[in-house]
Parts: C-alpha cells; sequence; structure tokens
C-alpha cells in the first residue's frame, strides 16, 4: 500500500481525502434523518433547522480557530494568515464549536431542551468515515502517530514505521458506539442528551491521550492546543460525569426493579 492513497485517471492525481470528507457529511446527515424518522422528536422541524444551522456555524468557526491554534508559530509567521487560518481544521474544534454554536442558537429560539442525543451516532458515523479519509492521506494530514516499533507501525508515506492514529480512532469510534448504544438501551437513569454528553467526555479524554503519539506542536508546557482544548472540554462536563457516575454506580436492580 502506497500513501498517500489516490484516484488516477491518466496524468490526474485525485486525493481520496475530500471525496470521504463528503461522504462523511452526506452519509452522516442522511443517518440522521433516519433516527429522526424512526424516533419520537419532540422538536418541531423548525427549532431543528435552526439548531442545525447553530451547529454548522458554530463547527465551521470551531474547527478553524483550534486548527491554526495548532501551530501557533506556523499561525504567527504565516504570509497570508486568513487562508491559512480557513486551511486549518480539526474535529475538536468542530465538535466544541459545533456545541457552543447549538448552545447560542437555543439561547436564541428559547429552546431549553437538551437536542444532542439524536445526532450521536450520526456523528460518530461522519467521523469514522472522515477518518478513512485521513488514513489513506498519510502523512499529508496531521492525523499520523510518531515513529514506532511496534508491530502496529505503518509507513505512511515517508518511510517511517508510524503509528496509525486514524485507525486507532476509527476502533475507538467503533467501540465508543457500541458502548453508548449498550448504556443507552439498558441504562433507565439517562437524561436526554446524556448520550451525547458521554460521547463527547469520551471522545474528548481519548483525544487527549492519543495525541501525546501525535507529533503536534506543545503549545502549553507538554500538551497542545488540542489537549488543551480537550481538558476544557471534559471540565465544562464535570456535573454531568459526577451525576452520571453516581447514577451507574448505583445497583441495576434498583434502577429496574430485577437484575440483569
Amino acid at each position: 500500500m502506497t500513501f498517500p492513497i489516490e484516484i488516477r485517471v491518466g496524468e490526474i492525481h485525485l486525493s481520496l481525502h475530500p471525496v470521504f470528507e463528503m461522504l462523511a457529511f452526506t452519509v452522516g446527515f442522511r443517518y440522521f434523518t433516519y433516527l429522526r424518522a424512526r424516533s419520537t422528536d419532540y422538536m418541531s422541524d423548525d427549532t431543528r433547522v435552526k439548531i442545525i444551522i447553530g451547529a454548522i456555524f458554530g463547527a465551521f468557526i470551531g474547527s478553524r480557530i483550534l486548527g491554526a491554534l495548532e501551530d501557533p508559530y506556523a499561525l504567527a509567521h504565516s504570509a497570508h494568515r486568513l487562508l491559512y487560518l480557513y486551511s486549518s481544521k480539526t474535529i475538536v474544534g468542530g465538535l466544541l464549536g459545533g456545541l457552543w454554536g447549538v448552545e447560542i442558537a437555543k439561547l436564541i429560539i428559547g429552546e431549553k431542551r437538551s437536542s444532542g442525543d439524536l445526532f450521536t451516532f450520526p456523528i460518530i458515523l461522519a467521523m469514522i468515515i472522515g477518518r478513512i479519509g485521513c488514513f489513506t492521506s498519510g502523512i499529508t494530514e496531521p492525523t499520523y502517530g510518531v515513529e514506532t516499533t511496534s508491530m502496529l507501525g505503518m509507513n505512511l508515506g515517508d518511510g517511517l514505521m508510524r503509528h496509525p492514529v486514524a485507525l486507532y480512532e476509527i476502533a475507538f469510534l467503533l467501540l465508543l458506539w457500541l458502548v453508548l448504544y449498550l448504556i443507552s438501551s439498558h441504562h433507565s437513569g439517562l437524561q436526554s442528551g446524556d448520550i451525547f454528553k458521554l460521547f463527547m467526555i469520551f471522545y474528548l479524554t481519548f483525544r487527549f491521550a492519543i495525541d501525546f503519539i501525535k507529533p503536534a506542536p506543545h503549545s502549553v508546557g507538554i500538551l497542545s492546543s488540542i489537549q488543551v482544548a480537550c481538558v476544557t472540554g471534559v471540565l465544562y462536563y464535570t456535573r454531568t460525569i459526577i451525576r452520571l457516575t453516581r447514577s451507574m454506580l448505583l445497583p441495576i436492580s434498583d434502577q429496574r426493579g430485577k437484575f440483569y
């Protein structure tokens, strides 16, 4: 396997990454509409559209700002900072920016109910598809790992054996999908929005850990800007973590009246 993996038509080489990005958005949204059609959504179409618009704008802005801050030196010395800002992006910034975009949209329209659960599994699916695209790009996308001598190492295009971080993330997301599905199916103590909150907590914790084996610039001590954002995001959910931890430590018999 040679990286980056491209579609070749004569002398034209087309990167698979934008193809998978487009697939991620398209399939993820179609999966959202499928789940919404099969569930009882207490929000009107108008409210959902406004929330989605808030999420899109928030995700776009957040992904660009945090992506640019991933390498502050490159940003500071860029000849075209706006272009550098536009071309930079990271999923962590997209998730956190989307979160705040939704909260701002809900504040504007006066919606106080949680809206995240219905988006959770479509987001995970879209991220899996997107990470496949990142993997096909090898080292041309900043989703590869540092050098390793482990059996998991792969030559991602520069002749060095590196951690295939994109594959690690795909495996984690598949496992997270299963865990969240089981929790949503068997835990009766959940409140509306808890599945999305659990997704954010687990994913941000994973990204904080996995970024130690990525060659990202350290912005704050030994941490990258993305890791700092992950810590901030998890701290945002401190009250949720405490409440859910207490709830899940209760015997299942107390919650449903029988053992499973």
